[in-house]
């Protein structure tokens, strides 16, 4: 779902259980289920525990990673606060989600003979987190401020925010002609659908798994989506003070707290009244949006799914009040 977090991230925003209201079932507190494609895998992320299954390039095994849940973040009642848990979220997908990658790497590496180490993983996503900020904060206000020739009011904003979109669309749609970067797009869509197959309550087996859709109102890619559009309400604000560039560019990075807490209110909103008229239209773009980072999966692939979600699970039953 990070989904992003089911995917995230994605330790991936929360997943409903399969007992709806539409069925007249009385619900208990629900848990949402997410997770994230990770490198010849997936990682799901449960109640108690999370599990991050691979299949081996060589032998062909699934070999599974399974750890608790034990951080504050994970089972300290702040951390589910509402706005606050935006910000949870994103802990998650830097903590879980990294740590998943980096073993999910390393597995793959390894069965190939070749050693990945902390330290150049680590670099890596240094790296790519500041070309992350260039590309995504400061290009799109550079050609923003070129194109409105100010650096205040909305229609300043409303440009820098369909640059930002244009950009980050952009990117998704070229890495995804990487063949490596498909099977990872192939592995997100293999964990929205065996999600949505838990959801409707279908036997988690790759014949009814397959049936299932390859989109999710909780995906950290629609997640992104719904961001950026609360970032353009944000920034509209932030305008009203006629701030200088310092000022501007500080803004994005300050207000990414804010921007992540409402985010996550809406598009968690969305997700539990998606039956309604009005919210499945607002869904349309937030489920359009996943089809750049979703692909069909093989059924190989399903199978990893399923192990991840099944070993995510295991316990939860015999525990009481758990994912309900």
């Amino acid at each position: 779902m990070p989904e992003p977090k089911a995917s995230a991230p994605e330790a991936e925003t929360p997943v409903s259980s399969p007992q709806s209201e539409d069925q007249g079932v009385p619900k208990k507190e629900q848990f949402f289920y997410g997770g994230q494609a990770v490198i010849e895998g997936v990682m799901m992320r449960g109640k108690r525990y999370y599990a991050v299954a691979v299949r081996l390039p060589t032998t062909k095994q699934i070999v599974v990673d399974r750890g608790e849940l034990k951080a504050a973040i994970y089972v300290n009642p702040f951390w589910k606060l509402p706005f606050v848990r935006g910000l949870a979220l994103i802990g998650e997908q830097l903590h879980l989600g990294m740590k998943s990658l980096m073993w999910s790497a390393n597995m793959n590496a390894g069965a190939q003979g070749v050693a990945i180490g902390k330290k150049e993983i680590r670099s890596s996503v240094a790296i790519a987190g500041v070309f992350a900020l260039l590309i995504f904060i400061g290009l799109p206000l550079l050609l923003a401020g070129l194109a409105v020739h100010q650096s205040r009011g909305f229609v300043f904003v409303l440009v820098e925010g369909i640059i930002r979109v244009g950009l980050v669309l952009g990117y998704l749609s070229l890495i995804a002609l990487l063949p490596d970067v498909r099977r990872v797009f192939q592995y997100h869509g293999a964990e929205h659908k065996t999600i949505n197959a838990y959801e409707s309550g279908w036997p988690l087996e790759v014949a009814s798994v397959r049936r299932a859709s390859l989109l999710h109102p909780r995906c950290g890619t629609g997640f992104l989506l719904v961001v950026l559009v609360v970032s353009v309400i944000v920034f509209s604000i932030v305008a009203l003070f006629n701030p200088n560039w310092f000022w501007l560019i500080a803004s994005r990075v300050l207000a990414i707290p804010v921007i992540a807490g409402a985010g996550f209110e809406l598009i968690r909103f969305m997700a539990r009244n998606r039956n309604r008229p009005v919210v499945k239209v607002m869904l349309v773009p937030v489920l359009a949006t996943q089809k750049f980072t979703t692909r069909e999966p093989s059924d190989d692939m399903l199978e990893v799914a399923i192990v991840a979600f099944n070993s995510a699970r295991e316990g939860e039953e015999d525990t009481a009040g758990a994912a309900a």
